[in-house]
């Protein structure tokens, strides 16, 4: 929350960054590993390298690894044009060296053998993943020929990283699953089938893809509902979505009579992608069994092996981690969903006035927030407007918000008082009878005037100020009537502001979401939201709303928002823009 006079923080723990989220994800690698940045600066390092290196992180972190470790058998700097390694990073490509040597940290030469491979730290950073261990030059294969079976070890713990990153950077069920799709084909196999167990106990048939080339081909028509999970049944699939284990499967393991339908549309399925040999592990957490993960090879001449179980059990692992996440943020977010739009009042109708209001959660957090808007009518038959930020993003913020609207509410319609009143003892109240530390408001009322013109009157409690657009696009920002934030403890006298609306004008108040953003100043933020808004004053209200959103709120915003917009009617005025007085 943020405005004029503000001087409150939402007290919440900083996200964790994708650095710190990196060096959690080398520490679980059994080998020495660091990653590095596309200028090739090294981000994240882990325990293993900073011993094989003899050099502590803090002396590898931003430091060029090519620069600083990379040298020739001699002992002297590698040439960047001669080192494989850069080459492979350059073209962003999987590829593993015997030969390399790196400098270490007391002076002595690091034969090492090695695995370099492209890594996203997240959605817009793109990285590069070293894997090596330490070889004894006097072993080593100059011609070393390429492993069968199983994969290589390095590889094996690169493709695990990868994994857990990529899956743990998402809380989006469908992207997750997506993600693991990309990382395992054509990697492992040609085809990749993922069933999962929906939370009413069915199976659904969620994906099946197929690599043709470099792209991932999806088969819907072999996707959907599948038949119940047999309780006894001895075939591969039905055994992993029971969470039995993990099993090698082949067309002829479904060729006898199906004691089930899953075996049924196994066999419908061996027939329609020619797989010839598949492996199939179960999908789980740490509470259930979520679902089953197949890997199938058609054009692929090896066939799975018993030795290719534990890498796929440990794919499948980290995806049920994953997914249990994901679903357990989803349940959150539409139980806060449910809860927020329950919290939101209706807007009254106001013969006259065209009103629209919009709430937007914060993308990252729980589908709710402290940001709120209300309209009301008075018992003396005006209008009460409000829109108010109070500290927090999360439930214990909308209970707060819940709070002060009803007190609100309660205030405006029993005391017959100017908005500034009103305010002042809800300030008051907020202090002794709520759990809520701070909040920023403007409270304000709206009436017909006698000669059928509309005014407004407000107060401003820390709040950024409302906007008033005129029919032909003239914008400016009410700024009187502004006193400090709710919960300060300060007892300061209020003052009221007021307005003539020109007809077929529109008033904006709106949350500090829609105009803060990292890196930008709060006058910015204003002077986009003034643009924007002059440019659209033409659109009908709903579309002049919502074309305002999309075009204001950042990119990078991570705050929830609230708007709401009122328009007079159209007709004449003595006046060429509102009159302002305060009192």
């Amino acid at each position: 929350m943020a405005g004029p006079e503000q001087t409150g923080t939402d007290g919440e723990r900083p996200p964790v960054t994708p650095a710190a989220a990196l060096t959690g994800v080398l520490a679980a690698i059994g080998t020495a590993a660091y990653v590095v940045d596309e200028q090739g600066r090294m981000i994240a390092v882990n325990a293993h390298a900073e011993q094989l290196l003899a050099r502590p992180a803090e002396e590898l972190l931003g430091r060029d690894a090519h620069d600083l470790l990379h040298r020739d058998a001699h002992g002297q700097p590698m040439p960047r044009t001669q080192c494989a390694m850069r080459q492979a990073f350059h073209d962003r490509r999987t590829v593993q060296g015997e030969e390399e040597y790196f400098a270490r940290g007391d002076g002595s030469l690091l034969p090492i053998s090695w695995l370099i491979t492209p890594y996203d730290v997240d959605d817009h950073q793109h990285g590069t993943l070293v894997l090596f261990h330490a070889r004894d030059p006097q072993e080593a294969d100059p011609h070393p020929e390429p492993a069968a079976g199983p994969l290589p070890e390095l590889e094996r713990l690169a493709l695990l990283a990868e994994t857990t990153t990529r899956l743990t950077s998402t809380l989006d069920v469908e992207e997750a699953l997506h993600r693991l799709v990309a990382l395992v084909v054509p990697r492992l196999a040609d085809w990749a089938v993922i069933d999962l167990i929906t939370e009413r106990d069915e199976v659904w048939r969620t994906l099946v893809v197929h690599a043709e080339g470099n792209d991932l081909v999806h088969h819907e028509e072999l996707q959907g509902p599948m038949p119940p999970v047999p309780e006894v049944s001895p075939m591969p699939l039905s055994r992993a979505l029971r969470g039995v284990a993990s099993t090698l499967a082949g067309p002829q393991t479904y060729q006898q009579e199906p004691d089930s339908g899953i075996a049924v549309e196994q066999r419908r399925l061996f027939d329609a992608t020619g797989i010839r040999s598949a492996a199939i592990a179960p999908i789980r957490s740490t509470r259930e069994v979520l679902g089953a993960l197949t890997l199938g090879r058609a054009e692929r001449p090896e066939d799975f092996v018993t030795a290719d179980l534990p890498l796929l059990e440990d794919l499948a692992r980290r995806a049920g981690l994953a997914l249990d996440n994901a679903r357990l943020y989803q349940r959150q977010r539409k139980v806060a969903e449910t809860m927020q739009n329950h919290l939101l009042p209706q807007m009254p109708h106001v013969p006259g006035l065209q009103m629209a209001v919009r709430y937007l959660p914060a993308p990252d957090a729980s589908q709710v927030g402290g940001d709120w808007y209300d309209a009301f009518s008075l018992s003396d038959r005006a209008t009460a407007l409000a829109v108010g930020d109070v500290v927090g993003h999360d439930l214990e913020a909308a209970a707060g918000m819940a709070q002060v609207r009803n007190m609100l509410r309660a205030y405006a319609w029993s005391q017959q008082e100017p908005p500034s009143r009103i305010i002042e003892r809800l300030d008051e109240a907020v202090l002794h009878i709520t759990d809520v530390s701070m909040a920023t408001m403007i409270f304000a009322r709206i009436e017909e005037a006698d000669d059928g013109h509309w005014q407004l009157s407000w107060t401003n409690a820390g709040h950024p100020p409302p906007l008033l657009i005129s029919h032909d696009g003239l914008a400016e920002y009410l700024t009187d009537g502004h006193g400090l934030l709710l919960g300060t403890g300060v007892r300061k006298p209020r003052t009221d502001a007021t307005a003539l609306l020109p007809p077929g004008s529109t008033l904006v108040l709106y949350t500090d979401g829609l105009i803060e953003e990292p890196g930008h100043t709060l006058d910015e933020g204003l002077q986009r939201l003034r643009r924007h808004a002059a440019a659209l004053a033409h659109r009908p209200l709903a579309s002049f709303t919502d074309q305002l959103l999309r075009r204001v709120r950042p990119v990078a915003n991570d705050d929830d928002v609230a708007l709401l917009a009122l328009r007079t009617p159209t007709g004449t005025y003595p006046g060429p823009a509102a009159l302002r007085r305060g009192r």
